[in-house]
């Protein structure tokens, strides 16, 4: 398919250069429809570190399970991973993380490597230079714990009974992040029973299978905080919690015998199958998958009944296998994958009437949640469900920015979709969904109370979801392209765009109370401050925000910007010192940039011009007439500064947008 075989471009150099560009979506547009799906969907690798497979190793050896048959291919994987000085990082370009690296290394124990093994030598050396088993973080304490590695009076004590306080008290379950409450419910019966499970040399609670990785393995109950005088000093929420703590500890966690915790522990189970999907899948991701296994395995269900057996077969659903070896995703993409490549081709100047793309659309369409689940019902009882969510079975955790790009793929795909049923429902969620702030969180309303990152099992910083720009930002576009396609209705008479401009020009007074001094905004879903930016740029805000982009590209017309950014301030002293916007060029980042200008500036602007031809010359030819780009370092945010994702696709569907809407631009200004 040739989508622009009746374009002159012959003649001018700016002619040639857009036949350059016009040349390259097509190629990239063959590629898309390579990697498409049977059925119409796209989903990509998401790559993570080394800390989920690992927990993978550890799930099936806790459970009793056969590791001898994926043993190669996990180590193999496990082992391309590792750094040069014998760490294990969070991400590429990253420096070692002991907690990470310490989790390879048990993993690798488990599945056989000997300990005379070079690198694992090496690990050992840059674990024991890091200060040992006794300085990684809560989590990896946890999973040392449930082998008898690391003693269970030093990891905070989460009692069951939280489970049983009411949604409208100051702390409860539902003013946790739906992330950090779908892992905990499973982490209060693991409190409760305190597993120890059995390792290649037998079980025991004080297990000597890691003591080479202890710099002082006699002394192991080792304080995860700072002592309460230290916290009062510096930190007196904090210092509230660890004072509770202490108390639960001294308590044994309240009475194992008392009749609340019977009932704690029968509401974390109803819980538990309660958010099981009919696939096995809890909340879409890995954590609470593999500890709610666990959990019930705990309680007393059979490994070989329903609940458990279809939680494993999710479990596998999220594993990567090919040439590298064997890896577990943390999640998997297939709605927002699916979405965003529609969109681009549609950018790309595909025609909408091709069947590929309505089948792309329907294929999402049939994934649109409409309830009774949904946590997000807590708070907001009284609305109506029509969200999407990430992945393919996720009724109970829609998310706003999912739902936010559907919408602009119907519409862009098809403008007269604007009266459907499925895109009304889908904006009037979105519309409830709006916090008291303006702004849009991922999965939950209100839910912004940080002192809950104070909690001593806390150590990730992110048992919230508040407003962030890059969804409300994403939201803006949506509602912008909806007016536009509703242009011919009379938006007097509807409520609904009544409501859209409200939330509009309450949202706009998010922004710009959240806009950095330096005119960017963070990201909190994609690296960084150019991801934040890039989906915001309102017309209002927007001179600080382009001089910033301007200011952070690089001479060779790219962006990039590494994940450190989210460990410094946006000043303009951070940009000058390299750490914020401005690092290892990557074709989705620059993407980014391209597009953020492209909204406000004619396609002749300079920066445009250098952003469309560093994508020209760093797109890599596949086979014949496919191509891509290709991307090592990670542009996708779990947790800042804790937990990144690489989408394996975002390094094509971006640049192949930013060139499709330069092309559009280009011939609409003749």
């Amino acid at each position: 398919m040739d989508l622009y075989s009746s374009t002159s471009v012959k003649g001018t150099p700016e002619k040639q250069h857009l036949s350059e560009v016009m040349h390259a979506v097509q190629l990239a547009v063959n590629n898309s429809f390579e990697q498409m799906k049977p059925d119409g969907h796209w989903c990509g690798e998401l790559r993570s570190n080394a800390t989920i497979t690992a927990e993978y190793v550890f799930l099936r050896a806790a459970l009793g399970l056969d590791l001898t048959v994926d043993s190669a291919a996990l180590s193999k994987w496990l082992w391309a991973e590792q750094k040069a000085d014998g760490s294990w990082g969070i991400a590429p370009f990253y420096p070692g993380d002991v907690s990470t690296t310490t989790e390879a290394y048990l993993a690798l124990k488990i599945l056989g490597t000997p300990m005379d093994h070079p690198s694992m030598a090496r690990a050992r050396e840059f674990i024991r230079s890091a200060g040992g088993v006794a300085k990684v973080r809560i989590f990896t304490r946890i999973y040392l714990a449930t082998f008898g590695l690391f003693p269970w009076d030093v990891v905070p004590q989460l009692p069951p009974e939280f489970i049983l306080m009411r949604s409208w008290a100051p702390i409860n379950i539902y003013h946790l992040s739906s992330w950090a409450r779908s892992t905990v419910v499973p982490l209060l019966i693991l409190s409760h029973h305190r597993p120890i499970f059995a390792l290649p040399n037998g079980r025991s609670s004080c297990n000597d299978f890691l003591d080479e990785l202890w710099c002082d393995p006699t002394n192991k109950m080792v304080p995860y905080s700072s002592g309460t005088r230290k916290l009062w000093k510096n930190d007196r929420v904090g210092c509230v919690f660890a004072v509770a703590d202490n108390i639960l500890h001294s308590l044994g966690g309240l009475s194992k015998r008392i009749p609340l915790r019977s009932l704690a522990r029968r509401r974390c189970v109803a819980w538990i199958l309660e958010h099981q999907e009919q696939t096995g899948d809890w909340a879409g991701i890995f954590p609470p998958m593999h500890l709610s296994i666990i959990a019930l395995m705990l309680e007393g269900f059979s490994l070989q009944g329903s609940a458990i057996q279809r939680g494993l077969a999710a479990v596998e659903a999220f594993a990567w296998i090919d040439e590298g070896g064997k890896r577990m995703q943390a999640c998997v993409s297939p709605v927002w994958d699916t979405l965003l490549m529609t969109t681009a081709l549609c950018d790309a100047g595909v025609r909408v009437q091709d069947e590929r793309l309505c089948q792309a659309v329907r294929w999402v369409q049939a994934r649109q949640v409409f309830g009774p689940e949904g946590d997000w019902r807590i708070f907001r009882p009284h609305m109506t469900g029509g969200g999407f969510s990430f992945e393919y079975c996720n009724n109970w955790y829609p998310d706003v920015d999912d739902t936010a790009e559907a919408v602009l793929t119907f519409l862009k795909q098809d403008p007269r979709s604007v009266g459907s049923a499925s895109v009304i429902v889908a904006v009037g969620w979105i519309l409830g969904m709006q916090n008291k702030d303006g702004g849009w969180a991922a999965f939950d309303w209100g839910n912004n109370k940080l002192f809950l990152n104070k909690i001593p099992f806390s150590d990730m910083d992110s048992l919230c979801d508040p407003s962030t720009a890059d969804v409300t930002g994403h939201v803006l576009e949506m509602f912008g392209l909806l007016v536009q396609c509703a242009a011919g209705e009379d938006r007097s008479a509807s409520s609904l765009m009544q409501r859209v401009d409200d939330a509009a020009t309450r949202a706009i007074s998010y922004l710009a109370s959240t806009q950095e001094p330096s005119g960017a905004w963070f990201g909190r879903w994609g690296v960084n401050y150019i991801y934040g930016t890039s989906n915001v740029l309102l017309p209002s805000l927007v001179g600080p925000a382009i001089k910033w982009l301007r200011y952070v590209q690089h001479s060779d017309g790219s962006w990039g910007e590494a994940l450190d950014s989210y460990g410094v301030g946006p000043s303009i002293n951070a940009f000058e010192a390299r750490q914020c916007g401005s690092s290892i060029s990557t074709p989705s980042q620059t993407a980014w940039g391209i597009m953020g200008l492209l909204a406000h500036f004619p396609p002749t602007d300079l920066a445009i011009q250098r952003g469309i031809t560093n994508l020209l010359h760093t797109q890599t030819v596949r086979s014949g007439e496919s191509a891509t780009w290709p991307e090592e370092a990670y542009t996708g945010t779990g947790f800042p500064k804790f937990f990144y994702i690489g989408y394996a696709m975002y390094s094509h569907y971006f640049p192949l947008m930013a060139l499709g809407r330069y092309v559009s631009a280009v011939n609409a200004t003749g």
